[in-house]
């Protein structure tokens, strides 16, 4: 029923929130003139602030149509070369791409689009081919598809390594560290020619039994029988992928704002004051950030139970119990491929020494291959976006995967 109720919440609210926007272009030309006393500007802000505190289903656009290289404006291309029920594998490339190493980057599925790696994206542009697992929302993917759980989360990865063939290199970003893991492991045993060069890990729970954060503690505090009774629901009729059990993505952004409420709150106090204020590009950077945050893709069941599960309850990998479609999974069986790992140092959803962990378990790979960094200063998104990403830690990934090619 939590689905249903929300939708019909939702529902309700649609034609509301759709007159604000038809009504703000109008009062916006009634505030500039001299007998409107400043009322409809107020009114108009008010109209934006509904507008944008709407939890919405559609991708953002991805908005990356060029990149400068060196002061060179360069276009940028995308598109979609494989495609499952469940994920598109995007690529993007550039005039410069031929040749340049080509890295898969893995995105979380945790409640929100592979568009909040947007920046990400854009700055391995500059020295490489990118291609994304874009991650459908499961709302949209019918029953018909069949389950979504971990396994398939990993398959997709040894899939998509294999669509963009022998050479790739991997990265992976937060919660899809450990499929990361996995794949290569499974890859390398098997001596699989699209086994990737290099292995990037950045802020991922390879083993959440050290220093555990807020997020490892509530996954710890109940039984997965708890998570699945309160936080698993179906999809309602009218989306195609109706009666699809789903971790739903408006909980899952509710729990993360419920952990920084009074931070968003004032964020919408000060858009509202921005907005009165004439203060454009102060609102701009507001609307374009709650615009995507308040994004929302569903996840799979079986594919959120498991992960609480396995990675947050059990800890199957680091003590070697992970398996793959009944397959122990081994990271020692990890030779060729180098490794870096990167963590934040304010990082408080994935701490200092759970993503370094990968180090320890991929045992046989010889020193010269293994790199560790930690970031001064930045917290989880940090890591992989933002001034120090883009500054001090994209040349260490950029050189790791270079030296690897």
């Amino acid at each position: 029923m939590m689905y249903q109720a929300y939708q019909s919440h939702a529902d309700l609210l649609w034609p509301i929130r759709t007159a604000a926007r038809l009504a703000t272009p109008m009062l916006a030309e009634i505030a500039g003139e001299p007998w409107s006393l400043g009322m409809p500007r107020q009114v108009a802000a008010a109209c934006k602030l509904l507008a944008l505190a709407e939890v919405t289903h559609r991708r953002p656009a991805w908005g990356i149509a060029q990149i400068e290289v060196g002061g060179e404006p360069l276009p940028v291309h995308d598109e979609v070369i494989h495609e499952t029920p469940f994920a598109s594998l995007v690529r993007f490339s550039t005039p410069r791409s031929a040749g340049q190493p080509k890295v898969l980057v893995v995105a979380p599925m945790s409640g929100h689009f592979a568009t909040l790696l947007r920046d990400t994206v854009r700055t391995m542009l500059q020295d490489h081919e990118v291609y994304i697992t874009d991650w459908h929302n499961v709302r949209d993917v019918p029953l018909a598809a069949g389950r979504f759980g971990l396994d398939e989360y990993t398959a997709h990865v040894i899939e998509f390594l294999e669509a963009i063939g022998p050479g790739a290199h991997l990265m992976a970003i937060c919660q899809p560290c450990v499929s990361a893991l996995c794949a290569v492991a499974l890859m390398s045993e098997d001596n699989h020619p699209a086994t990737p060069a290099s292995l990037v890990l950045m802020a991922g729970p390879i083993d959440c039994r050290i220093s555990p954060t807020e997020v490892n503690q509530l996954a710890t505090a109940h039984p997965i029988a708890w998570f699945e009774r309160h936080l698993i629901s179906r999809v309602p009729f009218g989306h195609a992928g109706a009666g699809r059990r789903v971790y739903p993505g408006f909980v899952q952004l509710s729990a993360f704002m419920n952990m920084n409420r009074e931070r968003h709150m004032t964020a919408f106090r000060e858009y509202y004051q921005h907005l009165l204020a004439d203060e454009v590009e102060k609102a701009e950077v507001t609307r374009t950030f709650y615009e995507e945050y308040l994004a929302v893709s569903d996840l799979a069941a079986d594919f959120y139970l498991e992960t609480v599960r396995l990675v947050f309850q059990e800890h199957a990998l680091p003590r070697g119990e992970m398996t793959w479609r009944g397959r122990r999974v081994d990271p020692a069986a990890i030779r060729r491929t180098a490794l870096l790992t990167v963590e934040g140092e304010r990082d408080d959803i994935c701490a200092i020494g759970q993503t370094l962990a990968a180090q320890d378990l991929a045992k046989n790979l010889r020193p010269y291959m293994r790199t560790h960094y930690v970031q001064p200063g930045v917290g989880h998104y940090g890591v992989f976006s933002g001034r120090r990403w883009q500054n001090q830690i994209y040349p260490m990934v950029r050189d790791v995967i270079h030296v690897s090619g």
